[in-house]
């Protein structure tokens, strides 16, 4: 039995009909697709190195205290990994409606909170497998680790064996009321520690003002957005489109034009932005992203604790010239940097954990519910492997993500890296985004004008 984190905690009490809030992905592999014995015995050898896939969320009576993770006395592997096929041709566009399709459904929060997908019948001899898990589980980062867990880095797998596992008992009344109490006194303790804190003011003040400097540009930027298509209310259906570019070309624009690999990644996605916004008829000097930041300390690499900030980009569609565009986010992202942005964002929501567990259930699923004209989409980058990776001895070709609409964004950006090819994962409402392919055509554009004009 482990104490879920206020952060990951969020994630559940933002979900709701409409907002499922679990990420995941479409890798591709050569084929033929492993048959379900392979797929059952490769999960259970590897199941004891992420022991959360084998627990449930277990809810405290009113929220009195933050939910628990307890081990699943009823787990159920088969339940959890599942088969499905595309309709011929098996290209693009059947697996991209399958997997919003997939997306679309809420995980059983009776269950532990994760599904895989076996899907056949792509072209080329081709499979995929889709995967789902809820975002209370994990972070980008995070999930990145699994990868090491669940893939192979040679043709042929090194045997394991699946050790044996018993679930602990499920934790009886006694221990839930330990846990309530826990969790209505918790803030009280908080409050403590900072008071221990202001025993030392010198070290106090620097802190505050550590987070003053870092938050001034945050607050700057959180002024009303002119209304736009990308964001007002969005219904429970999705759609999920993909484009993808060569990690080399993203390299020799950064080394030719200057600035970091995302600042580059940024300024496709501008084009691809400011693409869509002219086909649907509108004008927008900027469309302002939420970029989350990892800020997973050192010595907390290997959990699947949530450990994400996030700092305010503004995308700048309304510049005709690339470099200008180019040029426009290095500045905004160094100057996030050197104020430390995505940190202060991080001390903002520890703070959160002075509001008692039911509280901050209340006020986090109000804050998902209100209008917002604050931002108009995310894009979340994720830095995967550069080594081919395989699966039950079948070749990883791909991997493209996918991330959870929120707050009243109708379209984000997932971003991932691997083996040399860097993969956009584009998930938009099924009612008010039927034109992804824009966006996707428009970030690949950015990108090839802007490799043009480095070379």
């Amino acid at each position: 039995m482990e104490r879920m984190s206020l952060q990951d905690a969020s994630f559940l009490y933002i979900e709701d009909d409409v907002t499922p809030m679990h990420v995941g992905g479409a890798a591709i592999f050569e084929g033929p697709p492993p048959t379900h014995d392979e797929l059952v015995a490769r999960f259970q050898a590897k199941l004891h190195l992420a022991p959360r896939y084998r627990q449930r969320v277990h809810f405290l009576p009113a929220n009195l205290g933050l939910p628990l993770w307890v081990d699943d006395r009823h787990f159920n592997i088969d339940y959890h990994l599942r088969r499905s096929a595309v309709p011929s041709p098996g290209g693009r566009t059947e697996l991209n409606n399958l997997v919003a399709r997939v997306m679309s459904q809420h995980l059983d929060r009776a269950r532990p909170l994760w599904e895989v997908w076996v899907v056949e019948g792509l072209d080329h001899g081709r499979w995929a497998m889709v995967s789902k898990v809820h975002h209370c589980m994990v972070d980008g980062i995070a999930a990145t680790d699994l990868m090491a867990v669940l893939f192979d880095t040679e043709v042929t797998p090194i045997p394991t064996e699946a050790p044996a596992w018993a679930p602990d008992p499920e934790p009886n009344p006694i221990e839930l009321l330990a846990n309530s109490v826990a969790g209505m006194v918790s803030p009280l303790q908080q409050m403590r520690l900072a008071a221990a804190g202001l025993r030392m003011p010198r070290r106090a003040a620097e802190r505050g003002m550590e987070l003053l400097r870092a938050s001034l540009p945050m607050v700057s930027r959180l002024r009303l957005l002119p209304t736009s298509s990308l964001h007002g209310p969005f219904g429970p259906h999705r759609r999920w489109r993909s484009a993808r570019i060569d990690l080399d070309d993203v390299k020799t624009v950064r080394r030719k034009l200057g600035g970091t690999v995302n600042d580059a990644v940024l300024a496709f996605i501008a084009r691809g932005f400011r693409d869509l916004v002219a086909a649907r008829g509108e004008q927008l000097d900027v469309v302002r992203t939420f970029v989350p930041v990892s800020v997973r300390a050192e010595e907390e690499q290997g959990t699947l604790n949530n450990r994400v900030s996030g700092v305010f980009v503004d995308l700048p569609v309304g510049l005709d010239d690339p470099i200008a565009r180019l040029d426009d986010i290095r500045l905004q992202m160094d100057g996030l940097k050197e104020t430390k942005g995505a940190v202060a964002g991080d001390r903002l929501v520890r703070m959160a954990g002075f509001a008692p567990p039911m509280l901050a259930a209340m006020g986090t699923r109000l804050a998902a519910r209100l209008p917002q004209r604050l931002v108009h989409t995310a894009a979340t980058n994720v830095p995967g492997p550069q080594i081919p990776l395989y699966f039950c001895g079948r070749l990883l070709l791909e991997s493209t993500p996918l991330i959870p609409l929120l707050a009243g964004v109708r379209i984000v950006v997932g971003i991932f890296s691997y083996n040399g090819t860097v993969t956009f994962g584009i998930t938009g409402d099924y009612d008010t985004a039927p034109d992804l392919e824009v966006l996707c055509s428009g970030i690949e554009d950015g990108a090839s004008e802007l490799l043009a004009l480095a070379t």
